[in-house]
């Protein structure tokens, strides 16, 4: 007889594997190929998960919680002397979640926004941490900010892959290191050094603007 932990053990077995199938083959992936790749029956995988969508919803909640922690994680290593340490994981931690949050975007659609909407909500309370503990700065307006920062960094992996895709998109490793390899620098330099050599162009907008944030 099975026990309740077998039980959740082959459920999250089956949940990563579909995590990591969809985001090698879409999520038009069938359900006997997530089977396979757990090294189990379809007929367990419906018996856990009721139906595709809801093992697409399920993974859409693991891969969100693994962001979250990880950007908690990562960015106060980062910034206590642990970049290097970050970089070297990324095509083995980052990779699938990765390409499992690209796969979410190209999809599009209702789920595609919910997902990317989450992500949003979910930015605005790791980045007020960062802020609380002295790592971020504060912002006029944290929400827009949030949205600004989820958004560019989707957007910018997107056209990314979009326009210069990868030879073999199974592997989801090299993709993720050849997009760090090119952003990683510029991005850094961004966010710790900044732009601008002046506030002019700040100053001017909160004039322009009819009610400016304080």
């Amino acid at each position: 007889m099975r026990s309740a932990a077998d039980d959740l053990t082959t459920r999250a077995r089956i949940r990563d594997a579909a995590v990591l199938r969809f985001a090698r083959s879409g999520f038009g992936a069938s359900l006997r190929a997530v089977a396979a790749d757990a090294g189990v029956s379809p007929a367990l995988v419906v018996h856990h998960f009721g139906s595709k969508e809801q093992l697409h919803a399920a993974c859409d909640q693991h891969v969100l919680a693994w962001i979250r922690d990880a950007k908690r994680r990562n960015l106060a290593a980062a910034t206590s002397g642990r970049l290097i340490e970050v970089l070297a994981s990324a095509e083995t931690e980052f990779a699938p979640f990765v390409a499992y949050v690209l796969r979410s975007l190209q999809a599009g659609g209702a789920v595609g926004r919910a997902f990317v909407e989450q992500m949003i909500a979910d930015a605005e309370q790791y980045t007020a941490e960062a802020v609380e503990q002295g790592i971020a700065r504060p912002s006029r307006d944290e929400k827009a900010r949030a949205r600004y920062l989820v958004l560019s960094a989707l957007g910018a992996l997107l056209l990314s892959v979009t326009l210069d895709p990868p030879q073999d998109a199974s592997d989801v490793g090299a993709t993720v290191r050849r997009y760090l390899d090119q952003m990683a620098l510029p991005s850094i330099e961004l966010y710790t050094e900044g732009f601008l050599t002046s506030r002019r162009m700040l100053d001017d907008y909160l004039v322009y603007v009819p009610d400016p944030p304080a």
